[in-house]
C-alpha cells in the first residue's frame, strides 16, 4: 500500500472512529469528505442489490496496491460483513480479540443467530450484549437488548411506548445503493436508524458501551433495557430493578442453551451518562411487560414458566439544551450474579470514555493482527481484505469467561463458546499455533480445567454449558495440537503437560454416562475397534456410527503424538494402533453407483462382523433421499454432515494406507477428481476440508494448489454473502486464511502442507518463540482468477539458503527459529513432491510422525 497523505487521513479516520469499512458508508460522512475535497475517492466498501445479492465494489483487474514492508493498521483491511446473510451467521459487531462482551445490532431476521443480518428489509430489535458468531442450532444468546426511543405514540408519555420486541422495532436508514446504512471495523460498530438516531457500540472483556445519539428536537429521549428476550426467547424467573436516582439498571434471567438441554443464568448491569453534557437523574422511569410499562415502578420478577414474560426496563431523560442528545450506556454482563456485572462494568469502564475505549480495542487488534504481514505486489486488494478479515473472524470465539464460570471456583482461565471442537479443531487452533500461542495455551488451560471438574474435556459448549457433540471427542487433536507444537514452551505457558495428558486418557479410556455432550462410546469402541451399528447403548444416542469411529481414530493418533514426546512409548504404540481403526469400518465391496471403478467406502458394521450398507451418496447433494444428516437420534444410516464419498477421504493420519486402500495413486486421484468434480466436495463442510489438498500425497501437489485456488474463487468472497454456509465460530475464517497463506495444518503434527500463497510474501511472527517466519514466492506474477494456470505452482524450496527435501510439506521448526522459507514458482502443474518417498507427506503406515 502506497503511504500518502489521503491514506494516513483515511487511517486516521478509521483509527479513530469517524468513519469504518461499511456495508454501505454513510453518505454524510462520504459527500461531507468530498465536499470539502479532503478525499478524492470513496472507502473500501460493499454495496447491495435491491435483490440482496452482494457484490464486492472492488473487481478483479483493480490495479494492485505497491507492496508494504509492515502494515501497522491491518484492522483498516477488515470488512466485518462478510458473511452476513444467506446462512454466514457472521457476527460484525463490536468485541475485543476472544472478548466476552460482543454488543451488535439485533434484528427481526430469521437467521439472526448473530444478531444481525446484513438484508435491510429486517428491522432492528435492539442492542444486545453478548452473541455467538458463525453457529447453527438455535439462535444463542443476544442478552439484555438496549432500544432507543425518540418519541412515543399518542401523547408522547410513558405509558404509550411500545416496548414488546415487535412493538418497538425500526427499520434501518437505507442508502442510494440499497445497502442499510450499518458501518464497522474492530471494536467498533454503528448504525443510523430510521427514527434518526445513531447507534455506536464498542467493548472490554465483559462490558459494552452504546452511545444513543438523538437529533435535535428530541423532546423526551428514551432508551429501554430488555431483560427476557434473548435469542431464543426462553426467559424464565426475569427479574429487572430501576434505582430512580441514578437510572442504574440491573436484571437477570435463565435461558435455555442453543445446542444443547441445558440453562443458564445471565445477569447485567445498565448505568447512564451524558456524553459531553450531565445527564441527571431519569425524569420518568418505569418497568415494563410486553407493551405496557407502568411509570414509577422500580422491580418486578416474573416467576411464570413455560409462559414467554417480557419485562425490563424504560427511562426518559432530559435531553440537551443544545443540539443532539448523546447518551451513553455501559453495560455489564456476569454469569455470576448482578454485584459481579457491575463491579466487571466499573472496573472496566470507570469512566464512559466511548472513544478511549474504541482506541484501546483498535490497539488490540491491530496488534494480534499485525504479527501476520503480506506484501501486496501484484494481489488484487480483494484478496488482501479477505485474508485479514478471515483471520480476523478466527479470534471472534471462542470467548474469555474468565472469572465467570458458575460451575467452580478455580483460578485457571475459563473460554466458552465453543461451539463446537469439530469445527473448529482441524485449521482454527492451528492458525492460533502460528501467531497466537498465549490465547491458545490458556484456552487448552481452560479445557484441562473443564476435565478436572466435568470428567471429560469440552466439546460443545456455550454459555457456561455443554452443548450436544457434534462428531468425536475433537478436544483431543486440540490439545494434541498445543503440546506437539509448544511442549517446549508449556511450562511457560503455565500448561501442566501431565494433567493435560490425564484429561486424554480420561476422553479415550472412560465411557461418560452421557457421551451425547462429552467424551466418547469409549467401552464398545475399545473392545472391538469401532462402533457397530446395531447397538443401542443407554449411555447416548445410536446414530453417527461410522464418522465416529473415524474422528475417534484421528483423535487416538494425537494422545500418541503426545505419549511419544512424553516418553510413554507403550501408551503411544496402543494409540497409535488405535488410529488405524478406520480399516475396520473400510468395505473393500461397496462402489459408486454410476462409476464401478470407484470401489471401497466406509461404511456401518454390526456387531457380528458383517457390513451394513449405506449409499456413497448419502448426505450429498446427490443423495436420492436428499438426507441432511445433521444431528438426528433416528439417523442410524452412519454418518454426520458428510457422505460416505467424503468421510472415505477423512483419515489424516494415514492417507498413505487410504491409497493403497483406493487401488494405488492415479486411482485415488481420480477418485479425487470425481469428489470434486461431482460436487461431492462440500466447502461448507469440515470434513472436506482437507480434500483438495490430498494430491499431495499422490505426488502431485500442482492438482492440490489448482484445487483449493478454484474452492477461494468459487466459494469466498468480500460480499455480504461471501460464505457459502455459517463461518462456524471461525472455522471457515481459519481455513480461508491457510488457503490463502498457501499452506493446510495437519492439527497434532509437526506438518503444514504446501501449497502456494496469494502474495508474493507473507510472514508470521510468533510471540512465544520471539521468531519471525517468512515465506517468499520469487517469480510470483499475480493471483489467476480460477487458479487453474499461471505461476502458481512450487518447482522448489529452500529454507535459509538451503535446499528443502520436499515443495509438499513444510516442519514446524522452521516456524519455530524463524525462518526464510523461499518458494521458486513455475507454470508446469506437474510439478511433484521430490524424489523419494521421504518428500511425500507423512503417513502413520510409512513411517511417517515416528
Amino acid at each position: 500500500m502506497k503511504s500518502t497523505p489521503q491514506r494516513a487521513l483515511w487511517r486516521f479516520l478509521l483509527w479513530t472512529g469517524v468513519l469504518s469499512v461499511s456495508i454501505g458508508a454513510s453518505p454524510s460522512l462520504v459527500e461531507l469528505y468530498e465536499r470539502t475535497g479532503v478525499l478524492t475517492s470513496a472507502p473500501p466498501t460493499m454495496v447491495a442489490s435491491t435483490t440482496g445479492t452482494a457484490v464486492p465494489t472492488r473487481v478483479a483487474g483493480t490495479p494492485p496496491q505497491p507492496s508494504i514492508e509492515h502494515d501497522s493498521d491491518p484492522a483498516s483491511l477488515v470488512n466485518l460483513f462478510i458473511g452476513v446473510v444467506n446462512g454466514g451467521h457472521v457476527f460484525p459487531g463490536a468485541t475485543l480479540p476472544h472478548g466476552m462482551a460482543k454488543p451488535g445490532m439485533d434484528t427481526n431476521s430469521p437467521g439472526n443467530h448473530a444478531g444481525y443480518d446484513g438484508d435491510p428489509q429486517f428491522n432492528v430489535t435492539g442492542f444486545s450484549q453478548l452473541h455467538d458468531d458463525g453457529t447453527g442450532g438455535a439462535v444463542p444468546l443476544s442478552n439484555f437488548k438496549i432500544f432507543p426511543f425518540t418519541s412515543c405514540p399518542t401523547q408522547d408519555r410513558l405509558k404509550d411506548c411500545q416496548t414488546s420486541l415487535l412493538g418497538r422495532m425500526v427499520p434501518r436508514k437505507v442508502l442510494a445503493s440499497g445497502s442499510p446504512d450499518d458501518a464497522a471495523s474492530p471494536g467498533y460498530f454503528s448504525t443510523n436508524l430510521s427514527t434518526n438516531v445513531r447507534v455506536e457500540l464498542t467493548a472490554t472483556r465483559r462490558t459494552a458501551l452504546h452511545r444513543y445519539t438523538f437529533p435535535e428536537g428530541t423532546v423526551n429521549p428514551r432508551l429501554v433495557v430488555d431483560i427476557s428476550n434473548e435469542g431464543g426467547q426462553s426467559s424464565t424467573i426475569p427479574k429487572v430493578v430501576i434505582d430512580p436516582d441514578t437510572g442504574r439498571v440491573t436484571g437477570s434471567a435463565f435461558f435455555e442453551a442453543s445446542f444443547g438441554p441445558g440453562r443458564y443464568e445471565a445477569f447485567t448491569c445498565v448505568d447512564f451518562k451524558g456524553d459531553g453534557f450531565t445527564l441527571g437523574s431519569p425524569k420518568e422511569h418505569g418497568v415494563w411487560l410486553e407493551n405496557f410499562p407502568v411509570q414509577d415502578t422500580t422491580r418486578s420478577e416474573q416467576m411464570y414458566l413455560s409462559f414467554r414474560s417480557q419485562i425490563g426496563a424504560l427511562l426518559t431523560f432530559t435531553p440537551r439544551a443544545n443540539g443532539n442528545t448523546p447518551i451513553l450506556a455501559r453495560a455489564g454482563v456476569s454469569f455470576i450474579s448482578i454485584d459481579q456485572a457491575c463491579r466487571n462494568a466499573e472496573e472496566e469502564i470507570p469512566d464512559f470514555d466511548f472513544e478511549a475505549v474504541h482506541t484501546a480495542a483498535r490497539a488490540e487488534w491491530n496488534e494480534l493482527l499485525s504479527r501476520i504481514q503480506v506484501k501486496m505486489d501484484n494481489v488484487d486488494p480483494e484478496i488482501t481484505e479477505l485474508f485479514y478479515s478471515s483471520v480476523y473472524r478466527t479470534h471472534i470465539s471462542p470467548a474469555d469467561y474468565t472469572g465467570e464460570n458458575p460451575g467452580w471456583n478455580s483460578t485457571e482461565p475459563y473460554y466458552d463458546s465453543l461451539y463446537c471442537n469439530w469445527d473448529t479443531y482441524r485449521t482454527l487452533y492451528p492458525l492460533f499455533s502460528l501467531h497466537d500461542p498465549e490465547n491458545f495455551a490458556r484456552i487448552v488451560r481452560g479445557m484441562i480445567n473443564i476435565q478436572q471438574h466435568e470428567g471429560w474435556l469440552p466439546e460443545c459448549r456455550g454459555a457456561t454449558v455443554p452443548h450436544y457433540v457434534q462428531g468425536g471427542s475433537h478436544a483431543d487433536p486440540i490439545l494434541g495440537e498445543f503440546f506437539v507444537k509448544f511442549h517446549e514452551k508449556a511450562s511457560a505457558l503455565q500448561v501442566d503437560a501431565n494433567a493435560l495428558y490425564t484429561a486424554l486418557i480420561a476422553d479415550a479410556e472412560k465411557q461418560p454416562p452421557n457421551f451425547n455432550l462429552m467424551g466418547r462410546q469409549a467401552t464398545l469402541l475399545n473392545k472391538i475397534g469401532y462402533i457397530p451399528s446395531d447397538v443401542w447403548d443407554p449411555a447416548g444416542t445410536n446414530t453417527k456410527q461410522v464418522s465416529r469411529t473415524l474422528e475417534h481414530a484421528f483423535g487416538d493418533f494425537a494422545i500418541s503424538q503426545v505419549a511419544k514426546i512424553l516418553g510413554k512409548q507403550a501408551d503411544s504404540q496402543k494409540y497409535a494402533k488405535r488410529a488405524g481403526n478406520f480399516n475396520n469400518v473400510w468395505n473393500p465391496n461397496v462402489t459408486a453407483p454410476d462409476r464401478p471403478d470407484i470401489a471401497g467406502f466406509v461404511q456401518p458394521r454390526f456387531l457380528n462382523g458383517t457390513f451394513n450398507f449405506t449409499d456413497p451418496r448419502h448426505c450429498s447433494v446427490h443423495d436420492p433421499l436428499q438426507s441432511t444428516c445433521f444431528l438426528d437420534p433416528t439417523n442410524t444410516d452412519g454418518f454426520y454432515e458428510s457422505s460416505p464419498f467424503v468421510y472415505s477421504q477423512y483419515v489424516p493420519q494415514d492417507t498413505a494406507a487410504l491409497i493403497e486402500l483406493q487401488g494405488g495413486a492415479q486411482k485415488f486421484i481420480d477418485r479425487l477428481d470425481y469428489i470434486m468434480d461431482q460436487d461431492f466436495f462440500d466447502s461448507t463442510d469440515e470434513p472436506s476440508q482437507q480434500i483438495p489438498y490430498m494430491y499431495h500425497y499422490a505426488n502431485r501437489p500442482g492438482l492440490s494448489i489448482q484445487r483449493s485456488r478454484e474452492v477461494i474463487s468459487r466459494f469466498y468472497n468480500t460480499s455480504i454473502n461471501g460464505l457459502p454456509g455459517n463461518d462456524d465460530s471461525g472455522a471457515m475464517g481459519s481455513y480461508v486464511a491457510f488457503y490463502l497463506a498457501g499452506l493446510y495444518p495437519l492439527p497434532a503434527t509437526s506438518q503444514f502442507l504446501l501449497g502456494s500463497p496469494y502474495f508474493p510474501e507473507i510472514s508470521f511472527t510468533n510471540p512465544i518463540f520471539n521468531s519471525t517466519t517468512t515465506i517468499r514466492s520469487h517469480n510470483f506474477q499475480g493471483n489467476p482468477a480460477n487458479g487453474t494456470s499461471g505461476n502458481i505452482f512450487v518447482k522448489s524450496v529452500k529454507i535459509d539458503g538451503k535446499a528443502w527435501g520436499s515443495s509438499c510439506f513444510l516442519e514446524w521448526d522452521a516456524f519455530v527459529k524463524g525462518s526464510l522459507i523461499e518458494l521458486e514458482l513455475t507454470n508446469d502443474v506437474n510439478v511433484t513432491c521430490g524424489s523419494g518417498k521421504s518428500a511425500l507427506p507423512a503417513s502413520l503406515s510409512t513411517g511417517g510422525f515416528d
